[in-house]
């Protein structure tokens, strides 16, 4: 299987896709593909930078066994060379990452995470930040739906 590298995009990169990119990480090493796989995650804006995820987030994520420990950071150009899928969780993030993106090339490598959901119908990752404890249940709920269909999409042969 050839190496892929995943980055999962939301807006501040403390929420949504920090969360993507424990989820996938847990996915892809219980089925022993650490090596065939990069994954990191990113936000459209770098105000949090170098921050652990938001604490509720952290803590909803523990509740369900994964730790995360990603710091926050904003995307860059050279993601779009370095990575082979780029996965925006929402419209704004999609429309900042096809603005930034340096080539035609580089938007192919946009997709929503919402593309991969088959749980539910509904064609985003809403963003938890200034809601309550549910929209996080919500959120996890979704992205270990996605992750595991976009896993799957990946490995099928």
């Amino acid at each position: 299987m050839e190496k892929k590298s995943i980055l999962f995009v939301c807006m501040g990169n403390i929420c949504r896709s920090p969360m993507a990119e424990g989820i996938m990480h847990r996915l892809v090493e219980e089925r022993e593909l650490n090596a065939f796989f990069k994954i990191d995650s990113a936000g459209t804006i770098g105000y949090h930078e170098g921050e652990l995820p938001d604490p509720r987030m952290r803590k909803h994520a523990a509740a369900r066994g994964y730790e995360l420990t990603h710091r926050s950071r904003p995307i860059r150009t050279s993601d779009f060379d370095r990575f082979d899928l780029i996965i925006g969780m929402d419209d704004n993030n999609i429309a900042v990452l096809e603005r930034e993106a340096p080539s035609p090339e580089a938007q192919a490598k946009i997709h929503r995470m919402a593309e991969f959901f088959t749980k539910a119908d509904i064609d985003h990752v809403p963003d938890p930040y200034y809601g309550g404890s549910a929209g996080f249940d919500l959120v996890i709920d979704l992205l270990e739906d996605g992750c595991e269909n976009l896993l799957n999409s990946l490995t099928k042969n």
